[in-house]
């Protein structure tokens, strides 16, 4: 059968002349980005379990009000409606959140795997209209581009977090003492993951390349593109590896926190 785009509009859902595994991939997806959202979900509802000595989850980092000695402004805000379960987690995921689900990587993954939009390449879906995404709701993830902005902040801000969890308390006399941990190194892996990840955006490639007709002309902008070029062509190892870390890292400071885990000290 020729898969051209005339043949391949008229597939019944999942058919397909391919004789490979190609439901292998989009299942993988679908499982891990389910299991993530699920422990996602549930990791930020807990508001509890989220530090341990120097360590903050990356979930709930930085923490505006909460019940850690991180707390920027102190406890739950007085404006926090009662019926809603207070977890400093709530007030900040909204910005990472939305930075990956309108990454234009994750978007081409999920809309396979969820919406079979088509299951995979040369294969039959459940649809055959295209609406793109200038109608709603499709038409919000052009806010991507806008979610960058506090996603490069919060790559500043884990990396402070890290930077304080080089720092332990003294039970002798309460002081702070330089050490590392494998938490430490657990939160710093998790940075230079999120920051690949981040400075490989396509939507910060064309900003520090684009609307120019000659990058020679101006060096600095030249080297960024060249930079944020060359972890762009990583850009879906990098975004799963630090989808993968970042729940690590909280999983681990929870499991800390809860004394199941003993964090070994390295130096």
């Amino acid at each position: 059968m020729n898969t051209t785009g005339e043949s391949i509009a008229s597939l019944r859902f999942g058919q397909t002349t391919r004789r490979d595994l190609w439901w292998v991939q989009t299942v993988t997806v679908l499982v891990v980005l389910s299991s993530f959202a699920a422990y996602a979900t549930w990791a930020a509802f807990q508001g509890k379990n989220y530090y341990w000595g120097p360590y903050l989850s990356p979930f709930y980092a930085p923490e505006i009000w909460g019940s850690s000695p991180n707390a920027w402004f102190g406890p739950k805000p007085l404006w926090w409606p009662d019926w809603i379960r207070f977890s400093p987690a709530l007030i900040i995921l909204i910005f990472p959140l939305g930075f990956r689900l309108t990454c234009y990587y994750y978007r081409g993954a999920y809309y396979k795997s969820f919406w079979a939009d088509p299951p995979s390449c040369t294969v039959g879906e459940p649809r055959h209209s295209y609406w793109g995404e200038a109608a709603w709701p499709l038409v919000l993830q052009n806010i991507h581009r806008y979610f960058m902005y506090p996603a490069l902040v919060f790559i500043v801000l884990l990396s402070f977090e890290t930077w304080k969890a080089l720092w332990f308390t003294n039970p002798a006399d309460g002081s702070k003492v330089f050490g590392i941990g494998v938490g430490t190194l657990i939160l710093a892996i998790n940075v230079v993951l999120l920051g690949g990840y981040t400075l490989g955006c396509h939507s910060l490639r064309h900003l520090v390349g684009g609307r120019i007709d000659r990058l020679s002309q101006t060096p600095f902008r030249r080297e960024a593109y060249r930079c944020a070029s060359c972890l762009n062509r990583g850009h879906m190892p990098w975004a799963w590896a630090s989808l993968f870390w970042v729940a690590f890292a909280d999983l681990y400071v929870r499991m800390c926190a809860m004394g199941i885990w003993t964090d070994w000290r390295i130096f």
